[in-house]
């Protein structure tokens, strides 16, 4: 019996039951948990349901709701963006996939245009509460469409959340809160970690807050931010540092927008120093704009200026050079020590 037959089985009787699972086994706990909660709950992507989706985040809905829940769509993510608009604007509640983060942008149009200002353009008659979920991120060896980070893109977008889990326990909570949200949200799914860990669950349909960012490690010396895989390079970087008498609080960021500034303000206030880490380009990023803000509403806490560790202004490179471009954890302890060292 696999896996997610073991998840799915028994069905009344699986509820509220604590599960060991990986990233996107929690994924499809929080769809099978949210569609068993909500009739209104559907499903629909490219070959998310008999097939169970590229990464079988989605493996055995179909089998249990059926074919009027879970939908096939022709390789079309226009048709995909567009067909979940219409949906939630009449009462569904429709979790989209797009197989890769880098084959959205024939969705954005329905994304920026029209989902993300329902609400505004009809005066509050009509909301959209829309999941648009993506792998993305670099790190499997594949081409660079399957491996792009731009989340700034959505994130620059009034009337779009944007959510990256960065652990199995966030994945299934953060997915059940964007389920519940009325108005849609991008769901960004850092696949590099799908599989990495797993973590006990409990499978009782309690979302975590959206709009909120958390504390995984207290430190004293410095702030590290970061968010979707890098929070795994970062906490490792953390404790590596920590051998070496360096306390690095870690902040993992989650929801990008709206963003949480009042807990990295609090943290600055108490460290006086901040790296931020991310996987995508350096320029016009997440991690500029947390460093914008942290000069604007903390300039006085800062005893070192706000350093960044990112991925490069390039596309992402092909497997054989992709561990130049991404982050490390020596580029992330290397950015500390020299951030520590400003006097």
């Amino acid at each position: 019996m696999g896996i997610n037959e073991q998840l799915h089985q028994n069905d009344n009787a699986s509820l509220s039951q604590t599960k060991i699972v990986t990233l996107v086994e929690a994924v499809n706990l929080a769809l099978y948990r949210a569609m068993n909660d909500d009739e209104n709950v559907v499903v629909l992507g490219e070959d998310v349901g008999t097939n169970g989706g590229v990464f079988r985040a989605t493996l055995g809905l179909k089998e249990t709701f059926g074919c009027t829940r879970v939908m096939d769509t022709p390789l079309a993510e226009t048709l995909i963006a567009g067909v979940s608009v219409g949906m939630a604007t009449q009462g569904l509640r429709p979790v989209a996939e797009i197989q890769f983060m880098g084959f959205i942008y024939a969705a954005v149009e329905h994304l920026i245009s029209h989902a993300a200002r329902m609400r505004n353009r009809t005066r509050g008659r009509l909301s959209c509460p829309m999941v648009l979920r993506a792998p993305y991120g670099g790190g499997i060896h594949a081409p660079e469409h399957h491996s792009e980070s731009t989340e700034a893109i959505f994130a620059h977008t009034p009337g779009l959340r944007v959510v990256i889990p960065s652990s199995p326990t966030r994945a299934y909570g953060l997915l059940l809160s964007a389920i519940q949200d009325p108005d849609p949200v991008i769901f960004l799914e850092p696949k590099r970690i799908y599989r990495m860990v797993k973590q006990e669950i409990n499978d009782d349909g309690i979302g975590l807050p959206l709009d909120t960012c958390f504390t995984l490690k207290e430190g004293t010396d410095i702030t590290l931010v970061s968010w979707g895989a890098m929070v795994h390079e970062t906490m490792q970087a953390a404790k590596e540092l920590a051998q070496e008498g360096i306390h690095a609080e870690v902040i993992d960021v989650a929801s990008i927008s709206p963003l949480d500034m009042d807990t990295i303000l609090m943290s600055v206030r108490k460290t006086g120093r901040c790296v931020i880490i991310q996987e995508a380009t350096r320029s016009f990023g997440v991690a500029s704009e947390i460093s914008s803000r942290l000069a604007e509403e903390g300039l006085l806490y800062l005893q070192a200026p706000v350093a960044k560790v990112t991925g490069f202004d390039t596309p992402m490179p092909y497997f054989k050079n992709e561990q130049i471009y991404m982050p490390t954890v020596n580029d992330i302890k290397n950015t500390v020590k020299n951030t520590l060292e400003f006097a």
